[in-house]
């Protein structure tokens, strides 16, 4: 199978390289010998890649610390599941799914992924691979961030950063459909479009003054750093500050910090699938290319907004 390899944590997106790679061994999985269990092969149609994976730990290494270089990188699949081991209930083969891949084992950026079934959720016909591939990691992240890890409630003060990001945009919009009053923070270029995405107000953090949003109720982090230890600064006592950043300098002198990373979820998943059918949920999807064309596509020099993703097939 063609897949897309990193060899070399210090090159970064110039390591990446498109080669042929072995596909999954499906009499391995069918149940030989039990290493498989709960796996399935997905022939994957289109995958989202996160532009910082490469600076993961678990990018290099698998569980138990060893080397496996070389990688291949990608966690957001959407695809058809084509082989099943033993201990897969809810899925069936030829079915649509979706979901995220386990951050120690070869990911998404290639024909066929391995993928523990727990991971997967059913993709709804109506919805095209190339957005159940944009939502898998946003979606989730923006899901466990706000409800499941922050508690969100309605009438709180939300304050939501990169408000017409990848992960923002997301949280923007479950934030403000779940009664929340949102305020979207990027640059001047981003006004309008965190405004679509569900922001009620938006801070330039190029030319406004992030404190004169005054305190808000909760923060969604996503760019760390000088913006994040002054964001927790303006969560009010009993609030909630939420980063994906990792563990912060700064934190809320009366309120609750959580750095979280995110896993997959059938049930999240299904949530966001149905908000994403109806239209009351929307993916910001900033360029795709296909599989020949991935590395190129993911040069820095030609970053542009929401979410990166590679068709297969």
């Amino acid at each position: 199978m063609k897949a897309i390899v990193v060899t070399d944590p210090a090159a970064g997106t110039a390591g990446m390289t498109l080669t042929e790679r072995p596909g999954p061994d499906t009499a391995r999985l069918a149940g030989l010998d039990g290493a498989n269990y709960g796996d399935v092969v997905v022939e994957v149609h289109a995958s989202g890649f996160t532009g910082d994976e490469l600076e993961w730990p678990s990018t290099w290494v698998d569980r138990l610390g060893r080397d496996r270089t070389p990688s291949i990188p990608g966690h957001e699949v959407a695809g058809v599941v084509t082989s099943l081991s033993y201990g897969t209930a809810g899925l069936s083969i030829g079915q649509r799914v979706f979901g995220l891949t386990d951050w120690t084992r070869d990911g998404t950026l290639a024909e066929y992924v391995v993928v523990e079934a727990r991971n997967l959720a059913p993709l709804p016909g109506d919805i095209d691979f190339t957005v159940g591939a944009s939502v898998a990691m946003t979606g989730l992240t923006a899901w466990q961030g706000l409800f499941e890890h922050g508690h969100l409630s309605a009438g709180q003060s939300v304050l939501v950063h990169g408000a017409a990001g990848a992960v923002g945009s997301m949280a923007a919009q479950l934030a403000r459909e779940a009664g929340a009053y949102v305020i979207g923070t990027g640059r001047a270029a981003h006004h309008q479009s965190a405004l679509d995405f569900g922001a009620h107000e938006f801070v330039d953090l190029d030319s406004d003054t992030l404190e004169d949003v005054g305190g808000v109720d909760f923060v969604f982090d996503v760019f760390g750093g000088d913006i994040g230890a002054r964001s927790a600064r303006l969560v009010r006592g009993g609030g909630t500050f939420v980063t994906v950043t990792g563990p912060p300098e700064v934190r809320p002198a009366n309120g609750l910090t959580v750095d979280f990373v995110v896993v997959s979820d059938r049930a999240q998943l299904g949530e966001i699938a149905r908000r994403v059918r109806e239209g009351r949920l929307r993916t910001h999807i900033g360029q795709v290319a296909n599989l020949d064309d991935a590395v190129a596509a993911f040069n820095p020099a030609r970053k542009v907004g929401g979410k990166t993703v590679i068709r297969m097939r």
